[in-house]
C-alpha cells in the first residue's frame, strides 16, 4: 500500500484536505488527521513540496497527436509517443482521434489502437487509451475544417462494423443522407454519437438528438456561427442539456464566448478537450495532419489556406485558462477534465473521480495548476 497525505484532494463537489491509501485503486480516503492510525504498512509517497492539490488523472476524449506521432501513423511507436507526451499534462487517459482519410489508412489507425489496448498492463507506461474518437470521414464538406474533402463519405457501418467494441465516440454530420441509420445503430452498441463538422439546421439538431445524438464535439468550430434566426447546432447545444466540447485555448473560442457558454451550460455538462496535433510540446514550424501540411506560428496550427488545424493546446493549460476568466469552484473545472468525460464513457465507476475502488489515476498540482507529479494504476509516471 501507498500513502499520500496532508493534501487538498479535490472531489467532483468539493475540496477538502485529507490522505489516501492506494495501490492499483484507492483502498481508503481519510479526511482530516484520522490517517495516523492507518499509516503502518504503507509506504509514504515523496512528491515535490510545491505540491498542493491531488485531483483525478485527466482525460482528453479528443486527442489527434503529440511530440512528432499522430494516430493516423497507425503504429505502435507513435502511439506510444502519444501515451507517454499526454502524461506531462496531467492526462491519464485518453482517446486517440482519427482524421478523414483513405478507408485502408482508417481501418489500419483502428487496429493498431485495438492492438495498443489489448497490451495495457497496469503500471505500463504512458496515458491509457480507452478507445477511439471516430473523427470523419462522415462530415459535412462545407464544414470540412482541416479534413481532405477527397476523403468524406456518406454514413457507412461496414466500415466501422469491425471495430465497435473500440470506437467511443463518432463524429458525424448528422444531415447526412444515412446518418439517422447509423445514429440509431451506434447508440443500440452503446456508442457517443456527436455532431460536428456539420451545417445541422436547429430543427435537424433536436430532431438528431431525439434519434441519439448526445454530444456535440469542439463547439463553434467546423460548423454555421450562432445567428439569432437560425441557431443551427450552437443554439441546440446551449438550450439543451446535451455535452460539448470545448477547445479552451482562447484561439478557437474567444474568451467572453467561453464566459457565454459556461454561464448557459451546467458545469456537468462541459468537457474540455485539446484536439491536440503532432505539434503539441514541439517547436513552430511544419507538421500534417490528415495527410495535408500544418504550419505551427505563434501556438497556432493552421493549414495553408489560413483554417485552423487542431491544436497544440495542453489539457492543464486549458484548465488555467478556464481558471482564469471563470469564478466556477475550482472543483467544478477539474470535473470538465475528468469526472465529466468519464461519465460521458460510462465509466465514472472506475475513472474520472477520487473515491475508494476507482483506479488511482492521480494528477498532483501545485497552487497555479501546474503538474508536479503523475499516477496511473498507482504507479508513479513523471
Amino acid at each position: 500500500m501507498k500513502l499520500l497525505k496532508d493534501i487538498n484532494i479535490i472531489f467532483p463537489d468539493r475540496i477538502e484536505k485529507g490522505s489516501i491509501i492506494f495501490s492499483e485503486k484507492i483502498e481508503k480516503i481519510i479526511i482530516g488527521e484520522e490517517f495516523y492510525n492507518l499509516e503502518k504498512g504503507c509506504s509514504q509517497e515523496l512528491v515535490d513540496d510545491k505540491v498542493y492539490y491531488l485531483a483525478p488523472g485527466f482525460i482528453d476524449i479528443h486527442v489527434h497527436g503529440a511530440a512528432g506521432s499522430d494516430t493516423m501513423d497507425a503504429t505502435q511507436e507513435a502511439l506510444t509517443e502519444i501515451k507517454e507526451s499526454l502524461l506531462e499534462s496531467g492526462v491519464t487517459s485518453f482517446l486517440p482521434a482519427t482524421m478523414s482519410m483513405p478507408i485502408e489508412e482508417i481501418e489500419k489507425s483502428l487496429e493498431a489502437v485495438k492492438s495498443n489496448i489489448s497490451k495495457e498492463r497496469p503500471g505500463s507506461r504512458g496515458a491509457r487509451i480507452l478507445g477511439v474518437h471516430l473523427e470523419g470521414p462522415f462530415i459535412n464538406k462545407d464544414y470540412k475544417g482541416v479534413h481532405a474533402e477527397e476523403n468524406i463519405i456518406l454514413p457507412d457501418l461496414d466500415l466501422i462494423k469491425d471495430f465497435i467494441d473500440i470506437i467511443k465516440i463518432v463524429t458525424l454530420a448528422p444531415e447526412l443522407e444515412g446518418a439517422n441509420e447509423l445514429i440509431g445503430f451506434l447508440k443500440e452498441k452503446g456508442v457517443i454519437c456527436s455532431a460536428g463538422h456539420s451545417a445541422a439546421t436547429y430543427e435537424e439538431m433536436l430532431a438528431a438528438m431525439g434519434s441519439g445524438i448526445s454530444h456535440v464535439t469542439h463547439l463553434f468550430n467546423a460548423m454555421p456561427g450562432l445567428h439569432h434566426r437560425r441557431p443551427g447546432i450552437i443554439g441546440a447545444a446551449l438550450t439543451t442539456d446535451i455535452s460539448i466540447e470545448l477547445i479552451a485555448d482562447f484561439i478557437h473560442i474567444h474568451p467572453a464566448v467561453l464566459q457565454l457558454v459556461l454561464q448557459a451550460k451546467a458545469p456537468g455538462q462541459i468537457i474540455l478537450v485539446t484536439d491536440q496535433i503532432q505539434a503539441a510540446t514541439l517547436q513552430e514550424g511544419e507538421y500534417s495532419l490528415g495527410g495535408q501540411r500544418v504550419m505551427v506560428k505563434d501556438g497556432v496550427a493552421r493549414l495553408d489556406d489560413g483554417s485552423l488545424a487542431g491544436s497544440t493546446l495542453r489539457l492543464d493549460q486549458a484548465i488555467r485558462n478556464i481558471r482564469r476568466i471563470s469564478e466556477q469552484p475550482l472543483y467544478e473545472i477539474i470535473n470538465m477534465v475528468s469526472y465529466n468525460p468519464a461519465c460521458l464513457l460510462g465509466l465514472a465507476h472506475e475513472f474520472g473521480w477520487i473515491k475508494e475502488g476507482n483506479r488511482a489515476d492521480f494528477a498532483l498540482l501545485d497552487r497555479e495548476l501546474r503538474v508536479r507529479a503523475v499516477f496511473k494504476d498507482g504507479f508513479r509516471q513523471i
